[in-house]
């Protein structure tokens, strides 16, 4: 990114969990002259050197050549985690929405892409140490997340092919938690009816302990410094970003002073799966089967590349988060509307 203060960024998916935290540092940021965010939805929340655009990427009719016309780099964080039960539609948004914004950005002479890729674009990997970028990634297949997050990696790289003059980052991020995104996450993963405040260490006498069930964390405003630094730094290609130590039912146990229980994979799919059939859990089946077999990330190249470190560990993430959850925590953005319950 250029150092001149002049610097345009468009962030599309501005509103969301890293959009937020993005937008915040790019606004205080004093070498970007201004940021453009898009969102389906404009929000309540007004943040310096910043202007809002509705988009739908589902929809033809955003012109997103315009938006981005001018602009020294864009961050696509754009994303729909539901309707589970309507795979069709997350691909329209998520994949087809995607291929939109890159072909966009080559259109409109954007010299700079900062794409959000996930851990869950990785094929399974160990549990018992960690992978680098150089990881297939071809996903979980049956789960849609995994699936068009993948799809999207061979989809970028045919556009870095189509377009060599166009500095394209891919970000790999762990699980993002932050207190704002408490009610969102809640809402996407366990429903809009089960209550937050059902998250307090004396409600749960004991934790399953699901053979595989062992993640990584990390802090979203850490997230979002890398995101920053992918931006100022002449970096390209992809970066794991994920915070310490990995994420097992020892670590909650500990954390929530509650005790570990063996629970064996298929007893604990199969009450994901009827919820899920009944409609009476977002999160599906096939994602739990994605979780369980996602590797281990190796975050080196980041840390010598961008310079970045995280700033939270994964249990002081998971304790903030778990205190919005009881608080129904959000922020003044339609997707991060803080709500108890309902």
């Amino acid at each position: 990114m250029s150092s001149a203060t002049d610097s345009r960024i468009v962030v599309t998916g501005a509103t969301g969990n890293v959009g937020t935290s993005l937008v915040r540092l790019l606004s205080e940021d004093p070498k970007v002259g201004s940021v453009r965010g898009l969102a389906r939805r404009l929000p309540d929340w007004e943040a310096p050197k910043t202007e809002w655009s509705a988009v739908d990427l589902a929809s033809d009719q955003s012109d997103l050549v315009k938006e981005f016309e001018g602009a020294h780099a864009v961050v696509h964080l754009a994303w729909a985690f539901q309707p589970t039960h309507d795979p069709a539609a997350t691909w329209r948004t998520n994949v087809l929405g995607s291929m939109k914004v890159f072909d966009a950005v080559a259109t409109a002479g954007v010299p700079t892409l900062v794409h959000a890729s996930s851990v869950g674009a990785y094929s399974p990997g160990p549990k018992d140490h960690a992978v680098d970028e150089s990881w297939p990634t071809h996903g979980w297949p049956d789960a849609a997340y995994c699936r068009e997050k993948a799809y999207l990696e061979r989809a970028l790289d045919t556009f870095e092919r189509d377009h060599p003059d166009v500095r394209v980052v891919r970000m790999r991020p762990a699980f993002l938690f932050k207190r704002e995104s408490a009610s969102e996450q809640r809402r996407i993963f366990g429903g809009r009816f089960l209550p937050g405040q059902l998250a307090r260490p004396d409600l749960l006498p004991f934790l399953p302990d699901i053979p595989g069930l062992r993640v990584q964390a990390l802090h979203t405003d850490d997230a979002a410094k890398a995101y920053q630094l992918a931006l100022r730094i002449n970096v390209n290609g992809a970066f794991n970003l994920a915070g310490e130590p990995p994420v097992d039912a020892e670590l909650l146990g500990e954390m929530l002073g509650a005790r570990p229980v063996r629970l064996p994979r298929p007893a604990a799919r199969s009450a994901i799966a009827a919820a899920w059939g009944l409609h009476l859990l977002p999160a599906s089946p096939h994602l739990f089967d994605a979780v369980l077999r996602l590797p281990l990330m190796d975050c080196t190249r980041a840390r010598t590349e961008l310079g970045w470190h995280p700033d939270h560990t994964a249990p002081e993430v998971l304790e903030e988060f778990l205190l919005g959850l009881q608080q129904g925590a959000g922020a003044s953005t339609e997707p991060l509307r803080g709500r108890k319950v309902g």
